[in-house]
């Protein structure tokens, strides 16, 4: 699925809205720069204010709505549209009859907002930006502007990690929910699936990856589907989560050698939500899980 991408029209004769991104794709808790360009309709009106939100398809469960707009979200369509930011940008004007007016904008993303590639390739998310004026009462919205978001380099670098390790890419989505016992904002979560290396491939049958990035760390939550044993009557998950800073493992260990580590505790330990912290502390406290899949592919 995408967003459309034109020009929104604010009422009948009303002025139009669109919502134009600075070029390059942005980081989770990055600046996202643009502009708001308002055209004038056919007689002027008063800008209340101009809102920015930023929004994002989630996959949901039967009966969970997006946003309730039409054809995005409906109760068991399987997707929704998820506002998950909200900035006022202006405040109050009046747009005269004709009149072409620019409002700029410098927000920051919230820390965990999902990541849409993968050294420039598309990972197939849809996330996107668009502008609310209240416009003589009308609260019309622009069509969204596909937001870029390039991963953290900590991000990157555990993703590189699992590709040396021999683990490849299936599929990248999100869902709606949030995951007990972690420091989760966002109602929704970014699940990144992989497929085992040879090492692993007779015990696991996927990882699902989560990123829940705050301003000094980067928690890891690891969710391995199992091959089921002959006296374990089939596979089942287990979820463990790992805290390292920005910056990276502390001392000699490399990322290499750290991911190895989780992936290895991860399968030692079956209890759902056993989680242990990379650094001898827990994550932060309170609060998403799963994807579409597609062929398997290196990272």
């Amino acid at each position: 699925m995408v967003f459309k991408r034109q020009p929104g029209p604010l009422g009948v004769g009303g002025p139009t809205v669109d919502t134009v991104l600075d070029a390059g794709a942005v980081r989770p808790g990055g600046t996202l720069s643009g502009r708001v360009e308002l055209a004038g309709g056919t007689a002027g009106h008063d800008v209340e204010q101009v809102v920015l939100e930023l929004v994002a398809r989630v996959e949901t469960a039967p009966g969970e709505p997006g946003d309730g707009e039409p054809g995005s979200g409906e109760p068991g369509d399987g997707a929704g549209v998820v506002t998950f930011g909200r900035y006022p940008v202006g405040g109050a004007f009046r747009l005269a009859a004709g009149e072409r007016r620019e409002v700029p904008f410098s927000v920051r993303l919230p820390w965990e907002t999902p990541v849409t590639e993968l050294r420039g390739r598309p990972l197939g998310l849809t996330l996107g930006v668009r502008a609310q004026p209240a416009a003589g009462g009308d609260g019309d919205r622009s069509d969204p502007a596909p937001l870029r978001v390039a991963p953290l380099p900590a991000q990157e670098a555990v993703l590189e990690a699992f590709e040396q390790l021999g683990f490849g890419l299936r599929s990248a989505g999100l869902e709606h929910g949030r995951i007990g016992g972690t420091g989760q904002r966002l109602p929704f979560r970014q699940e990144i699936g992989l497929t085992p290396s040879a090492r692993y491939a007779h015990q696991l049958d996927e990882i699902e990856l989560t990123f829940l990035a705050v301003p000094d760390a980067l928690e890891v939550v690891l969710e391995t589907d199992k091959r089921g044993g002959p006296s374990s009557g089939g596979g089942h998950d287990a979820l463990s989560r790992f805290t390292v800073p920005h910056t990276g493992p502390a001392g000699p260990q490399d990322w290499d050698d750290l991911v190895d580590g989780w992936i290895r505790e991860s399968v030692e330990h079956r209890e759902s939500y056993d989680c242990h912290a990379v650094f001898g502390h827990e994550s932060p406290a309170p609060s998403p899980p799963s994807t579409p899949s597609a062929s398997s592919t290196d990272l």
